[in-house]
């Protein structure tokens, strides 16, 4: 029996997963990963650490041709059980390099996608503020509704072709999302690096955006006390639009940005647990639902400039949804 063979057995007699040996050890997971799977040795100082870990002779760890010795009257262990576990993918450094540039080149059109779902709605607001106007920019009001509804479907349409052909370029590495991987020698140095180094501009987008987002009920506010009964509402309703998709624009593609290192890393939001708990229909149940009240609620009512509301709660509900879902799951 080889070293990695060993050290597979010997923690998982004890019950421990590789992060929590790694963590005994003070290493990263995917040094444990490629002792067991024989991709690399521990170092000297380590092998005496395991050694002291799990009980046993550092002869018995670096001779092969040893065995555990069993305590006087302790029975043959039973062999366990043989449990399916997940296809673990490993990444080589071209293939992650390749994959955080590919994230990186269509994060930004991923984003303008967002962003004209929700520009969407304006020019059916502006124009329907304009056939209620009397004098000389007044509009037919079914030729406002009309030319409303044609630019807020073209910019839907153009959004969802942005999501088509550029997500498609995403998606041979959907694997990321819910299967385990492992990182091939060296290559999650260079992740952290790079990680590391864009971490600063994260924060920097992530403050832009949230600021933004906020500051949007501001133009508004202005409007309506200066212009309670006139346009200046309208002009200022826009401009919320503006401001919020200017701030989610940053905020999804920083995100989307920040979430391809957790992945390569499986930190975040995309641990093996995670990944386990989101390979569940919920979230395409969830957000589908979420989709078909918000397309419902909007054209019954034709109030664009409240429906989308329908998103932010949405969002604040999905964590305790999922908390509850995953409690009833396990029960």
């Amino acid at each position: 029996m080889i070293l990695g063979d060993k050290i597979t057995n010997l923690r998982k007699k004890e019950g421990w997963s590789q992060e929590e040996l790694a963590h005994q050890l003070g290493v990263s997971r995917q040094a444990v990963s490629k002792w067991e799977s024989g991709g690399s040795i521990p170092d000297l100082d380590k092998i005496l650490r395991l050694s002291q870990l799990f009980g046993v002779s550092t002869d018995y760890l670096l001779r092969d041709d040893l065995e555990p010795e069993l305590p006087p009257g302790e029975p043959e262990p039973t062999p366990a059980p043989d449990v399916p576990q997940a296809p673990v993918h490993r990444i080589t450094l071209e293939q992650a390099n390749t994959y955080l540039d590919t994230v990186k080149s269509v994060a930004g059109k991923i984003a303008l996608g967002v962003s004209l779902c929700i520009l969407s709605p304006t020019a059916l607001i502006y124009l329907g503020a304009l056939s209620d106007t009397e004098g000389g920019f007044a509009i037919p009001e079914n030729l406002a509704g009309g030319v409303g509804i044609i630019v807020m479907l073209a910019l839907v349409a153009a959004a969802v072709a942005i999501f088509l052909f550029f997500g498609s370029r995403l998606s041979p590495y959907e694997h990321l999302d819910s299967q385990p991987v492992e990182l091939a020698y060296g290559v999650d140095g260079v992740v952290q690096k790079r990680q590391a180094q864009y971490h600063p501009t994260h924060l920097m987008l992530l403050v832009a955006g949230i600021t933004l987002c906020i500051l949007s009920l501001v133009p508004l506010m202005v409007a309506a006390a200066v212009d309670e009964d006139g346009m200046g509402v309208i002009v200022g309703l826009i401009l919320l639009f503006v401001f919020v998709a200017v701030g989610v624009f940053l905020l999804v593609r920083t995100c989307i940005i920040a979430g391809s290192f957790q992945r390569l890393l499986e930190t975040g939001d995309y641990t093996r647990a995670h990944k386990q708990a989101e390979n569940s229909p919920l979230a395409t149940i969830y957000w589908g639902l979420v989709l078909a009240l918000y397309l419902g609620w909007s054209f019954w009512t034709m109030e664009w400039q409240r429906t989308w509301l329908v998103w932010p709660v949405a969002a604040v509900l999905y964590a305790p949804v999922r908390a509850v879902a995953g409690l009833l799951t396990r029960k």
